[in-house]
């Protein structure tokens, strides 16, 4: 090799070792257009999915529309008790039959007990003086009954002509107390040699204004101060010469004025 050639082989540049080579890849447009698609759908959130309808509500069972909603909570169904029934004033006798005949008409005589106006025995004396006993209702306007309450038993009563309602709160039909059951319907026990005693009937109380009727003080007035019901006399306050006098008389010896 002559000098020449090797001069001009050492003016040649070499290649830099660190510059990358570049590759050049052709790509059609539709491959790159379908590549771009697919990183768009892949980026998109998946929408969440529809909330499940909720369930259907329950059917409500159907009630009778005539009987108040109320008064079904005092029904306990099979305990017989005593009630009191508010009725006609001066009629609660034949309320009282009219509502027994009903209960055998029914066939319901296992859901009743007895039917009670409840009364006492009273003294009364004519005007010669003469005693008569009668009978005198303890609460008038009203009965009782010893009955099992449900359903039917309830509509019966309240069916039932002069019969307006029971007693209670609210509208519910309430059991009567134990000492008013001992008061009005339980008879105290009476030995056979003693005799029940009966009050006297005196239309009268303390405080009344009265006139005497007959006796050495007829025509005086006076004031009522003291009834006396096992004796049926009353003590009656007369002014007499200017002086305020108690006199004990009959008390059918007097009136009202």
């Amino acid at each position: 090799m002559n000098q020449a050639e090797t001069s001009e082989d050492a003016q040649k540049p070499e290649a830099s070792a660190s510059e990358p080579e570049t590759l050049s890849v052709d790509v059609a447009p539709s491959e790159l257009e379908s590549s771009e698609a697919e990183s768009a759908l892949e980026s998109t959130p998946e929408p969440p999915p529809a909330p499940a309808p909720p369930p259907p509500a329950p059917a409500k069972k159907a009630t009778k529309a005539s009987k108040p909603a109320e008064e079904s909570d005092a029904y306990d169904g099979g305990r017989m008790d005593w009630y009191i029934l508010k009725v006609a004033v001066n009629r609660e006798d034949s309320i009282a039959d009219t509502l027994r005949k009903r209960v055998k008409m029914e066939g319901m005589s296992e859901f009743f007990g007895e039917i009670v106006v409840p009364t006492e025995d009273v003294a009364t004396f004519t005007r010669d003086g003469k005693r008569r006993v009668s009978k005198r209702k303890l609460l008038p306007g009203y009965i009782m009954v010893n009955m099992i309450i449900n359903d039917d038993t309830w509509f019966l009563v309240r069916e039932t002509s002069g019969i307006s309602d029971f007693t209670g709160a609210a509208g519910k039909p309430m059991p009567m107390e134990p000492s008013d059951i001992e008061r009005f319907i339980n008879k105290p026990e009476v030995d056979d040699e003693d005799e029940a005693p009966i009050k006297i009937g005196i239309p009268f109380k303390v405080g009344d204004r009265v006139r005497v009727k007959e006796g050495n003080f007829e025509n005086q007035e006076g004031d009522v101060d003291a009834v006396d019901e096992a004796n049926g006399r009353v003590t009656v306050i007369i002014n007499i010469f200017g002086r305020s006098v108690p006199m004990e008389l009959d008390h059918w010896q007097v009136e009202p004025l």
